[in-house]
């Protein structure tokens, strides 16, 4: 494990007191918009290229200035970096790239003073190679206890050259790797349902299960409100591992149960884990990365004993067409609801290409796209998509430069990436760099305002007229939308927490829905529609026209009114 443990002082645990002084009322997840910040890519307070703990906390009054309620930091934690952190090596410790536990507890205490909640990633389904744990495995050989707490398993064919079952990796190529015993000679395999350098956990042993909740205990007491869980449709695995028998088994990801994913014995787990949560006061919650293949299969981690919110990827992967996007809402918050969970709403994270980009495209590309597209119609979509996305019933989730309208960067050089999947053949595109590109705060400088020494993937001219700066005061800019959306939301009682909306007539190719006296209004369409004024318009992402009790809403357009 890190020496960071006995280097550093220990961070004195957050007080009750200081927790509570971030609750404004119960149930504050319900209505929550969360913000996620991809730690080296948003604020870089040492000039070595890498974002880091400091500069997130340097930057927190914007995160406030903007409106959001809790801030989820992805992960941070000791790594080799061999998948850009999910690779962890000490749950306990964070990485020096990044800083100290000592800069993690100030950013908490500082996040506290302003209002807002903290919500840290954790990492069940996997370690790094790197782990004490996994290190040790290797050394003591097969048989050993050690191994118990991964999958090891011997290979297949008359020296065991084959892998133990035909698993693919997401990242592409073979699911098992081969090592070399303490004594010299090819031996077992062991199961990475991602990259090499990341082992999947046996959730079947007892040590596993004790170590994370020991690891839940130590984030709380810090004072975190709440743990984004990776790959929570994962830990646990069909018994006896068995082959899937399909050799494009990555097309079948998020259509079908597979031996590997959603299997119900996680729900166990997650029961377990409330319990812990329960204990401590100040509502911290958890939330799920669940890719299942229907929103009914997600509703299954977010019953009232389990998790608090799930990500809602079949949202997410719906294109800017009012037919689908009605179905995918009905289908939300109809499967949310028995459960008693609030829906949650999501266009772009560190996985996807931004929705600026992905609206820029046709439709069929999937959410991992090399094409630029009609920049100028993928940001008009986009902003309207936003508002789309904070008028419904539920949470919602905003990607760190989406309010900044930033694109993806989708010419990066070749000899720049750093996605392993880009080095992976058959696996995911590879493409995720684009959207982790270092966002602008300045109009010049460096790296635009990231900070003093360059950033650690190139940044596209013309960024800075992008930045912050230049959008801060901006009549009409993207920064200025979400400002302004974010702050109606909180002061319109009908927005933000419930668990349904009633449909209004509209023509074809427009949503229009009604809560309590709020409308909210998107055309999906390239053309101009006309539709009822119906009343008070609160805010637009394009010029909205009204004359005899008729409003002209413009292509691509979302348009708010109340009628209080």
């Amino acid at each position: 494990m890190s020496q960071q443990h006995s280097a550093a002082p220990a961070p004195t645990p957050t007080t009750d007191a200081a927790v509570a002084t971030v609750a404004r009322r119960r149930d504050w997840w319900r209505d929550a918009v969360i913000y996620q910040v991809y730690p080296r890519s948003f604020a870089d307070s040492n000039g070595d290229g890498m974002g880091d703990l400091e500069g997130i906390r340097a930057r927190l009054p914007y995160l406030h200035d903007l409106g959001v309620d809790a801030v989820w930091l992805s992960p941070f934690y000791a790594s080799p970096q061999a998948d850009a952190g999910y690779d962890v090596a000490d749950y306990r410790a964070v990485d020096p790239m990044f800083g100290t536990l000592l800069d993690a507890d100030a950013l908490i205490r500082d996040a506290h003073g302003l209002g807002l909640r903290i919500i840290v990633d954790l990492v069940p389904n996997h370690s790094s190679d790197q782990h004490e744990w996994f290190k040790r495995a290797l050394a003591e050989g097969p048989g050993s206890p050690s191994r118990d707490r991964y999958h090891f398993r011997p290979g297949k064919g008359e020296n065991g050259e084959l892998p133990p079952n035909d698993w693919e990796s997401i990242f592409g190529g073979p699911a098992w790797t081969r090592v070399t015993e303490p004594d010299g000679t090819p031996g077992e395999w062991y199961l990475h349902l991602f990259a090499p350098e990341q082992p999947d956990f046996n959730w079947e042993h007892p040590a596993v299960g004790d170590e994370f909740r020991s690891i839940l205990r130590f984030w709380l007491d810090m004072g975190v409100d709440g743990f984004r869980i990776d790959v929570a449709h994962g830990m646990v695995k069909a018994e006896g591992l068995p082959d899937l028998g399909d050799h494009e088994q990555l097309k079948l990801l998020g259509n079908d149960v597979m031996p590997f994913f959603d299997q119900d014995g996680v729900h166990d787990i997650y029961r377990q884990w409330r319990l812990i949560l329960d204990e401590y006061s100040g509502e911290r919650i958890f939330v799920a990365e669940a890719w299942t293949p229907t929103v009914e299969r997600t509703a299954h981690y977010v019953r009232p004993d389990e998790l608090h919110q799930a990500f809602n990827f079949q949202y997410l992967g719906t294109h800017w067409d009012a037919e689908e996007l009605r179905t995918v809402i009905d289908r939300t918050l109809d499967a949310m609801r028995p459960v008693g969970a609030p829906a949650t709403w999501v266009l772009s994270n560190h996985d996807v290409t931004r929705h600026a980009t992905r609206f820029a495209n046709p439709p069929g590309l999937g959410t991992q796209i090399r094409l630029a597209g009609d920049r100028e119609l993928g940001l008009r979509r986009a902003r309207a998509a936003t508002l789309l996305m904070l008028a419904l019933p539920g949470s919602a989730y905003v990607y760190q430069g989406e309010e900044l309208g930033l694109p993806d960067v989708v010419d990066l050089p070749d000899e720049v990436r750093q996605d392993p999947a880009y080095f992976r053949g058959a696996g995911q595109d590879g493409y995720r760099d684009g959207c982790r590109v270092p966002i602008p705060w300045t109009r010049e400088g460096s790296s635009y305002g990231f900070g003093d020494g360059g950033s650690w993937l190139p940044q596209p001219e013309g960024w800075g007229e992008l930045s912050v700066e230049a959008q801060t005061g901006t009549p009409g800019s993207t920064l200025e939308l979400y400002r302004s959306a974010l702050a109606v939301r909180r002061d319109q009682a009908d927005l933000g927490a419930g668990d349904a909306v009633e449909w209004l007539p509209a023509p074809e190719g427009v949503l229009a829905f009604r809560r309590g006296d709020f409308v909210c209004v998107a055309n999906t369409t390239g053309e101009p529609v006309t539709v009822p004024a119906y009343g008070r318009v609160l805010i637009a992402n394009a010029e909205v026209a009204e004359t005899g009790g008729e409003a002209r809403v413009p292509a691509d357009t979302t348009v708010w009114w109340t009628a209080g």
